[in-house]
């Protein structure tokens, strides 16, 4: 009896001490705790991913150069396309897109599209040390710019994305920020297409931005087709029985369409030294632009780490100019890779690509025809 009423005694004392408020706030802070490091780790493997998927494209597309240059030296007469590393080339260039794609799923777009630099830097190691190109000065010094961006990006780039959801895509499609930036945007590409095709101003830059303004569509739709995916994936609700998956599917399968259009138009007329740096740059504001808008990404981000983004970037950029600008440009006399037919086209390739960056939907930019034979009409 007297242990009872100790153990009474205890148990009042214990709801004195601590209230059941106390008890309430400590399982809250432990499940917000949880939701923390669950997010950490879907962001920690949303940039494994996508930094492993960037260097399997930079293999690639060495081992693609490395399978023709050999063909070259030894002045053989078989297709390109019946040798095995050729094969095994497009195979990692196929599962590196697969990863960029799938990354987007687990870290916010903002992040995925700068990591794009890692490919670049790759290749420029990977030429080196296996194809023996020589090392330049500006190669090491725009190696150096790219891996400190690089770091500034997955340490300050937010690091919390919200569950992208089919409901969560069709209230961003009807938010007032998306509906101006859609039209504004919409706007400025007629306006470029316009310049482009009526006026015939085959500039760099009107091209590039013609990509950009697609590639902003194409980061909104592969982000919302790879989210929902993971979504039903790991079970939490089945998005596929959605219309704005389907939706969502097209705008991506379309976008990434012209995409390619105007970049084979922009590395037939330029040399892939112009093109890649631009892109990469263009291609990464407009992915953080979407994210902002369409996903915001950057709510409730101080300003301290919105300033070290941003500064993560132009070290990117400027390291992606340093290593693609005036990169060797070796001749052959043989057709090199091809993408096949593309609906209405027919190109073939004489001068060898180079190392180019890469984020979802610019495969494209690595693959290009570079001043084919044949022009390329609209």
């Amino acid at each position: 009896m007297s242990n009872l009423t100790s153990n009474l005694e205890m148990s009042n004392l214990t709801v004195e001490l601590f209230p059941q408020s106390t008890f309430a706030n400590i399982s809250k802070a432990e499940g917000l705790r949880a939701v923390r490091e669950n997010a950490y780790v879907t962001y920690t493997q949303g940039i494994i991913i996508a930094i492993c998927g960037n260097f399997l494209i930079s293999i690639s597309l060495n081992i693609q150069k490395y399978t023709h240059v050999r063909q070259s030296q030894r002045g053989s007469s078989k297709p390109y396309y019946k040798s095995w590393l050729w094969w095994l080339g497009i195979s990692l260039m196929g599962l590196g897109e697969l990863g960029n794609f799938a990354a987007y799923g687990f870290a916010p777009a903002s992040l995925i599209a700068p990591l794009g630099c890692v490919s670049v830097i790759a290749s420029a190691i990977i030429s080196v040390v296996f194809l023996k190109e020589s090392l330049r000065a500006s190669d090491l010094l725009g190696g150096a710019l790219a891996i400190t961006g690089t770091y500034l990006l997955v340490t300050f780039a937010p690091h919390f994305a919200p569950h992208v959801t089919a409901n969560m895509v069709e209230r961003s499609l009807m938010s007032w920020e998306f509906l101006t930036y859609i039209f504004v945007e919409v706007i400025a590409f007629c306006i470029l297409l316009y310049l482009y095709k009526c006026r015939n101003m085959k500039h760099i830059v009107i091209i590039m931005l013609l990509v950009a303004l697609l590639a902003s569509l194409t980061v909104i739709s592969v982000k919302a087709v790879s989210g929902m995916i993971t979504e039903s994936i790991q079970g939490n609700h089945l998005q596929f029985t959605y219309p704005i998956f389907y939706v969502m599917f097209i705008i991506m399968v379309a976008s990434c369409g012209f995409q390619i259009k105007f970049l084979n138009q922009a590395m037939k007329m330029f040399d892939a030294t112009e093109v890649v740096p631009i892109n990469y740059v263009f291609f990464t504001a407009s992915a953080i632009i979407a994210g902002i808008l369409f996903y915001q990404e950057f709510l409730g981000l101080s300003p301290v780490n919105i300033f070290m983004f941003v500064l993560g970037c132009l070290l990117s950029f400027i390291g992606v100019f340093l290593i693609a600008r005036t990169r060797p440009k070796i001749k052959t006399d043989r057709v090199f890779i091809s993408m096949g037919q593309i609906p209405g086209k027919r190109c073939t390739e004489k001068v060898q690509p180079q190392p180019e960056g890469s984020g979802y939907g610019t495969l494209a930019s690595k693959l290009m025809c570079n001043r084919g034979t044949h022009t390329d009409e609209t």
